[in-house]
Parts: structure tokens; sequence; C-alpha cells
């Protein structure tokens, strides 16, 4: 079993509630990205994508969800950001909106 499958994710209780930024740049905190490209021009599609990718599998708390995700975006850039199965699976299944093609 790979650790992506044991590993817990935390997954929002509403869309709504995640108001993050939708534009500018955006610096994650180290316990949420510690590599190199921590800042994340939000303008720059792919850059956005990507950022979202690493709060969905390192964000720990709702807190952090909240902080940096918008309900709207994620909703938008859903299908083309890529995520380990487990976390994919979690939130379209609190979220059905999120699996419609």
């Amino acid at each position: 079993m790979l650790y992506a499958d044991r590993r817990p994710y935390v997954v929002a209780d509403s869309l709504d509630e995640l108001t993050g930024p939708t534009s500018g740049v955006v610096e994650l905190p180290l316990e949420l990205d510690w590599s190199e490209q921590h800042r994340y021009n939000l303008d720059d599609p792919a850059e956005l994508g990507l950022m979202y990718e690493v709060v969905l599998r390192e964000a720990m708390r709702a807190s952090q969800l909240r902080a940096y995700l918008d309900g709207a975006t994620l909703a938008r850039v859903w299908k083309r950001i890529f995520l380990p199965a487990q976390v994919r699976s979690l939130w379209e299944s609190r979220f059905s909106q999120l699996g419609v093609a």
C-alpha cells in the first residue's frame, strides 16, 4: 500500500467556506510547501493549479484549505489538476459537482 493511500487528508465541509485568494502572488508556509517554489502567481493558470495541488495534498487542517483555496476556482480547475486518487475520491464523494465533466 502506498503512503498516499494511508495518509489522512482533510476535506472542507463546503465549497462556500473556501474563500482564499484568487489573484496575485501567494506564499505558502513551510508546513504546506517546503519546496523552493513556495510562491505562486495565481494569475498564471499553471501556477494556480500547482498551488491547489499542493494545498489539497498537504493541508492537515480545514483552516489551511480556507486560507488558500477558493471554492469557485477549485471547481473550475478540478479536472485539470493532478491529485492522488484518494484525495480526488474524498473530495468528489463530498462534492459531487466536482466529478461532473
